[in-house]
């Protein structure tokens, strides 16, 4: 079963999203904080982690090894729902791999970040235990934003992780809903998706009368908000 999280930053969001019985937890990342309005980011987080019992990923905005360690120590003191999030790499290129080793020896659930490819999981694999939990977040939506097909992509690290029980893979950067029946029938553990697809998922069972007629309620209606006549 794929489990659906809710990837926002939004207080009132994440309220009403914790609700929902389809969404099992949240992923966050300093962007969404920003566009959340998020000033002080422990005190925001801290509100967001009392909002919820569902995982909550928060990410280190550190961009050296020393810093991510210690970012990432603190994060996972504010709660214990929380997964640290990593990025696999610095903004120079380099695998983080120290980090990631370092704070899974501490027995820290995280969740590796800004993956693109199986090799990038593949050496995750090999510095991690077999016991603490991971999750592995491989950016479907922007592969495809640059013309790359993800699903091999998928499919090969799924299959290095089979042996993990402990690691979990996330098709993250969802960009439609249809991407929420492909990471299913990959067996994906994990989609996040942000509130606006959700919505529409949840609409699924939907028949194609239905949506016809949905669609042209619609037009009728702007066109009387446009006022359209033709003479």
């Amino acid at each position: 079963m794929t489990k659906i999280f809710c990837d926002i930053a939004d207080i009132d969001l994440i309220k009403a999203f914790n609700k929902k019985k389809i969404v099992k937890g949240f992923t966050t990342n300093p962007s969404l904080m920003r566009k959340a309005g998020a000033k002080d980011y422990k005190s925001y987080s801290t509100k967001i982690l009392k909002l919820t019992k569902k995982p909550v990923s928060l990410e280190v905005f550190a961009d050296d090894k020393k810093n991510m360690i210690y970012q990432g120590l603190k994060i996972n003191n504010w709660g214990k729902n929380v997964y640290v999030k990593i990025p696999v790499c610095d903004s120079k290129g380099k695998f983080m791999g120290e980090v990631i080793k370092f704070l899974n020896k501490k027995k820290i659930k995280l969740n590796i970040t800004a993956v693109y490819n199986s090799n990038q999981t593949k050496k995750i694999l090999k510095i991690i235990d077999k016991k603490t939990k991971v999750i592995i977040s491989i950016f479907a939506g922007r592969m495809g934003d640059v013309g790359k097909d993800p699903i091999p992509e998928f499919k090969k690290s799924i299959s290095l992780a089979r042996n993990y029980s402990n690691v979990q893979i996330l098709w993250a950067s969802t960009r439609e809903p249809y991407n929420y029946l492909q990471a299913k029938s990959l067996n994906c553990d994990i989609i996040t998706i942000p509130p606006n697809i959700i919505e529409k998922i949840e609409k699924f069972k939907k028949i194609y009368k239905d949506l016809s007629i949905d669609t042209v309620v619609g037009f009728l209606k702007d066109a009387k908000k446009s006022k359209f006549i033709i003479k």
